[in-house]
């Protein structure tokens, strides 16, 4: 079997059968000339499917080690995609440390159309036996969490679920399929934003779902046909450019990171550090109270004020008031997340300007 990066780099690329193309053409078309009504040559309509789809797909699904993926216009496009797995009146178990977003889609649209969500700490894989219910269908884990970085037992609380009938999704976007293979781990689905570090370079927004399950596939590109969650063909062609580096990237990201944990650690500012030990994220308090930190992240020069994460560039970001703003205060203490929490996205810079940044700004608020 073919290594990571070469699976990157060659799966869903293979060159173009009519030109010779070694890198294949981006079919920006809308619509499919068929031979007869309803007789076509496996496309109609590009909201539908598309061959930049497809070469993206095998090759997300080649790296998370799985039989089939599906690619949706963003990373909430593929949540909801998965959330129409569900009728009304079903229940969702999650953890409660996750990315903004994916609380604001819960709270403010599934539960407006009928789904109910139990948050639970993924931390201890027994809260989400504990919170099943006659209704439950599906648990909703994302490990790595955003912003608070912990981990939770994939195999431990897939078991749960398949010993209960229930689905089970992975939200994989921190650490990625060269770090984490949930679908390896007993998960039904696992899920991207590839906007983030598939991507890669912070030009482009997608998202994707992988799976073993064929009838799940065919349930997520229905979902993306029917709710018009589609990517578009030059969005996937970018995405899989990117891809093609993510084994390297990620490696960097990693070895930048923990360069950075350790500086931090020794730093007489720093109050709080969460790192998994893998990966390129980092969250810190610092010492200073929000205002000051506040003034902190707004001064770095290489380290860019913005939301997002996982490109090429180094990010910072003040969760409480940027990813997170969408969660009430009262939801945000309950997990830990304080107002004073600063989410690091290290970038593949030379990691000693990394931190002569970081030693730079803190030292003016010594």
């Amino acid at each position: 079997m073919a290594g990571f990066n070469t699976k990157a780099v060659h799966e869903g690329q293979a060159p173009d059968k009519e030109t010779g193309a070694v890198i294949p053409p981006i079919y920006q078309t809308s619509t499919y000339q068929q031979e007869s009504p309803a007789v076509n040559k496996g496309f109609d309509y590009t909201r539908a499917d598309n061959p930049n789809y497809r070469n993206l797909e095998a090759a997300i699904a080649a790296l998370e080690e799985a039989d089939f993926a599906a690619v949706f216009s963003s990373g909430l496009g593929a949540s909801l995609g998965v959330l129409n797995l569900l009728q009304a009146g079903d229940h969702i178990v999650s953890g409660s440390d996750l990315y903004g977003g994916t609380y604001r889609l819960f709270k403010q649209w599934g539960e407006r159309f009928g789904l109910a969500f139990t948050f639970v700490d993924a931390v201890h894989s027994i809260n989400f036996s504990k919170a099943i219910q006659k209704n439950t269908k599906l648990f909703w884990m994302e490990t790595p969490t955003n912003p608070l970085l912990k981990i939770c037992d994939i195999q431990a609380i897939a078991k749960i679920a398949k010993a209960k009938k229930i689905w089970s999704v992975v939200d994989n976007t921190f650490a990625t399929p060269y770090f984490q293979k949930p679908l390896g781990l007993g998960a039904d689905m696992s899920l991207h934003s590839t906007t983030k570090y598939i991507g890669g370079h912070s030009d482009v927004i997608g998202g994707a779902v992988a799976t073993n399950n064929s009838e799940l596939k065919k349930k997520l590109n229905f979902a993306r046909m029917a709710l018009g969650l589609n990517p578009s063909p030059f969005d996937c062609w970018l995405t899989q450019r990117g891809l093609k580096t993510l084994g390297l990237r990620m490696e960097r990201h990693q070895e930048n990171a923990k360069k950075i944990v350790s500086f931090l650690k020794r730093h007489r500012l720093v109050q709080r550090i969460c790192y998994p030990g893998f990966g390129g994220m980092v969250s810190v308090e610092f010492k200073l109270g929000i205002e000051k930190t506040k003034r902190l992240i707004s001064s770095f020069q290489f380290f860019t004020l913005a939301e997002s994460l996982g490109g090429v560039e180094s990010l910072v970001n003040h969760p409480a008031t940027m990813t997170h703003a969408s969660m009430p205060a009262s939801a945000r203490a309950k997990i830990g997340l304080s107002d004073s929490l600063v989410r690091f996205s290290v970038g593949i810079e030379d990691a000693g300007d990394l931190i002569f940044d970081l030693e730079d700004a803190l030292a003016r608020f010594e």
